[in-house]
């Protein structure tokens, strides 16, 4: 059973998952989980059938934070009540539609959903407080698998060994360098650093190339990080778990979501997404 959640039973994560899942990767490992998300966007960018249409929209390289924010508030919109929820169907119902301007395979589809559970688990692996539960584990495969049998994904792992399977064997055929790749990384590091102070960005920008490893820098056409820069973020991110599990106030989280620098009045479900959503862009396709 996650950490804070009382129960007079054990929480089972077939039933539970929607608590349990809100429990650990919403409030006990929050911090965690966003950095691990932020690296699942680096990972779709080192798939060219997946990046080539990112990088058509212009979204990244013109509204770069805006489209960042867009991919928060609909996983929130999400995770809120849950997939299954009036809420979460009517957040997945905007993605849908989202992606239906779009030719995007099934495969593709799964590998985005893998990478939402396979970087999470292995980020806390590495970096979070203390290990994940088998069932912590098991409800988040339930969760995504949830919000992908709403979005109409075909052939949707069972586990989480089959999603990191697919993960990585999916990395191994598609990913490859190209242009694309390589636009939406710089704009997303560009919209990252921009949330420091000036004097900051540019070690912001050798830890986040750091972060993303030898083979994914490579397939985005980054240059190799700095070993300083590489053991420094190491460094920092254990120390943070060792306070964390030395400081039990540390642990608590925030159920309170912070503001989208896009949204700082708040935002309706229809502002999120493309400009061309909106009817500012016309809809292109992929050739």
């Amino acid at each position: 059973m996650p950490a804070g959640t009382p129960s007079a039973e054990p929480l089972d994560p077939d039933r539970d998952y929607l608590l349990i899942f809100q429990a650990t990767f919403g409030v006990a490992f929050g911090w965690d989980v966003r950095r691990a998300l932020e690296l699942a966007i680096f990972h779709t960018f080192g798939a060219p059938s997946i990046s080539e249409v990112l990088d058509q929209t212009s979204e990244f390289a013109d509204r770069g934070q805006k489209r960042y924010d867009d991919t928060v508030a609909l996983l929130r919109e999400v995770g809120r009540d849950g997939p299954s929820s009036p809420r979460g169907r009517s957040a997945i119902k905007r993605m849908n539609r989202i992606h239906a301007a779009y030719d995007i395979s099934n495969d593709d589809l799964v590998y985005v959903l893998a990478t939402f559970v396979v970087m999470p688990v292995r980020w806390i692996g590495r970096y979070g407080w203390r290990d994940l539960t088998a069932d912590e584990v098991r409800a988040a495969v339930n969760y995504y698998r949830e919000v992908g049998r709403l979005m109409g994904i075909r052939q949707i792992p069972l586990t989480y060994l089959e999603f990191a399977g697919y993960l990585d064997a999916y990395e191994r055929e598609h990913h490859a360098f190209c242009e694309a790749n390589t636009r939406l990384a710089v704009s997303l590091i560009a919209v990252m650093g921009a949330w420091f102070p000036p004097p900051l960005r540019p070690l912001t920008r050798h830890w986040i190339t750091a972060a993303l490893g030898q083979p994914l820098r490579q397939v985005l056409g980054l240059p190799g990080s700095l070993g300083v820069a590489r053991a420094s973020l190491h460094v920092a991110l254990r120390s943070r778990a060792a306070l964390m599990r030395l400081f039990p106030p540390l642990r608590r989280g925030s159920k309170t979501p912070r503001r989208l620098r896009s949204y700082p009045g708040g935002y309706a479900l229809g502002d999120l997404g493309p400009a061309c959503m909106a009817g500012e862009c016309p809809v292109r396709r992929p050739a």
